[in-house]
Formats: structure tokens, sequence, C-alpha cells
């Protein structure tokens, strides 16, 4: 069965304590580790997570603690519905199948997954100054933003366009 590792910063770790995982499983054979770190818009949790491989951002708002049970339900239906706005066609059973199951673990301390989440929190603070409260944020919308932005570690191709060819190469794969 795949699983899914998402490593969190000592920030969310602290908050999702009891839902850690005490085993890592393999990483994830198409779609790699993704990394988590914790945000506030008026004072309400969100995690801002990041693909490894891809660069590819989700934003999971207003997370509570009761949702952390279902944390992997939650994290494949945010993950289709944003690449579906991105414009990446897919079916979520393909999602269902490429995740499989949400495991959290402790951080793993990996400095350039975290530098390009503290670089994409600084456009985050910039837009909650310009959209004001929760109820004004357009969460998928600023999404689509930070992934349609050229990232250095992957030759400046977009993290959706990266996100899209691994998601295609997968499909190809199991056919």
């Amino acid at each position: 069965m795949i699983g899914t590792n998402i490593y969190t910063t000592r920030k969310l770790e602290k908050v999702t304590n009891e839902f850690i995982s005490q085993n890592d499983n393999e990483e994830n054979e198409y779609l790699g580790n993704w990394t988590a770190t914790l945000f506030y818009v008026s004072n309400k949790k969100c995690w801002l997570i990041i693909n490894k491989l891809t660069k590819y951002l989700l934003i999971l708002p207003n997370v509570k603690k009761s949702d952390l049970k279902n944390i992997s339900t939650i994290f494949k239906e945010t993950l289709y519905s944003q690449l579906a706005y991105d414009g990446i066609i897919t079916d979520y059973k393909l999602v269902e199948k490429i995740i499989g199951e949400i495991a959290l673990c402790k951080t793993n301390n990996d400095r350039s997954t975290n530098g390009s989440l503290n670089n994409c929190l600084f456009q985050m603070d910039d837009w909650k100054y310009d959209y004001g409260s929760f109820e004004n944020m357009p969460f998928r919308d600023l999404n689509n933003r930070l992934n349609s932005s050229p990232n250095k570690m992957l030759n400046w191709k977009y993290p959706k366009e990266k996100m899209d060819e691994m998601i295609k190469a997968y499909a190809q794969h199991r056919v």
C-alpha cells in the first residue's frame, strides 16, 4: 500500500504531536515526501505544504485538531481541487492511488524545503495584509499564484508544470 509522509516543522509538530507517526514509512515512490508548516490567518490555523520533488504547494485553510484524524481525506480532496484549479487534469481515484494514506512525521530538517516554505510564507504575510480577514482570502487563487512562480531549483520551471509531468508519468506507467 502506498503511503505519503508529511514531515512537519517544529512549529506544526507542537500542534499535531499526538498524531505524529512513530515509524517513518518509505518515501512515496511517485511524488516523494512533503513538508508542512503552520501559519495563522485571523487566528485560524492554516497549513502550507510543499512537495519536495516538484516544489508544488498546497494550502490547507482552517485545520482544526478534530480534522487531524481525517487528514488523509482532507489532503487528497484539497490536492485534487488545487490540481484542477491549476489546470492539471486528473482523476480523483488517481490522486487517491498516488497519495495513499498520510503519515505525519517529525521534522526531517530539510533545509532546502524549509527555505522554500519560508519564502512562500513571506508572500502569504503580504497577502494577509492585502486581504485582511480569513473570509476574504481566496486560498485557491493564492495557491495557484505560488505554484505559478518559476523556481530556480526546477531549472526555472513552474511547480505546477513539474507536478503535471509527475502525475502524467505515473498515469502512463500505470497503464
